[in-house]
């Protein structure tokens, strides 16, 4: 495993423990949601956000410059989320650390599952994942980026 590659591993492991919530009710969501939108229009960025908890899709917004596309990806990642209870991001990245692919190793649809950037599991600290924020439009380090960076301003707001 290359360095580099290493290092973002930790990083975003780093991320994941940091990045909890004390609760996660459906006006959280409308706000993380709102603040993902404002992100991405402040940026003139064509995203489609997604906020789930449980199977309740609680927020789901497309920016201008997105298509019917992104949201196939949203359930993509959302589903690598759910199933592994990590970020779809660091999914695809301990995969290739490995040596391999998330599709080779777990032999899963690619028509079903993502494993790439962009949807972050919803932790509350004391319960587990309960939910996934899920950003689609970006290359997956900057979909990925976009949702850490406003779950870590709700959190700190």
């Amino acid at each position: 495993m290359s360095e580099d590659l290493s290092r973002l591993v930790a990083e975003v492991e780093a991320q994941e423990r940091e990045l909890r919530f004390a609760t996660f009710t459906n006006d959280d969501a409308w706000e993380l949601g709102c603040l993902l939108v404002a992100l991405a229009a402040g940026r003139q960025l064509a995203v489609t956000v997604d906020i789930r908890r449980g199977r309740q899709q609680l927020f789901h917004a497309a920016r201008p410059g997105t298509t019917p596309d992104n949201d196939s990806w949203i359930e993509r990642k959302t589903r690598v989320v759910e199933r592994f209870g990590t970020s779809s991001f660091l999914a695809g990245l301990r995969h290739r650390a490995a040596g391999t692919t998330f599709a080779e190793k777990q032999g899963l649809s690619v028509q079903e599952y993502a494993a790439h950037g962009g949807a972050f599991p919803v932790h509350v600290e004391g319960v587990g994942v309960v939910g996934v924020v899920t950003v689609s439009g970006l290359p997956q380090a900057e979909d990925h980026a976009l949702v850490v960076e406003a779950v870590r301003r709700f959190l700190d707001g």
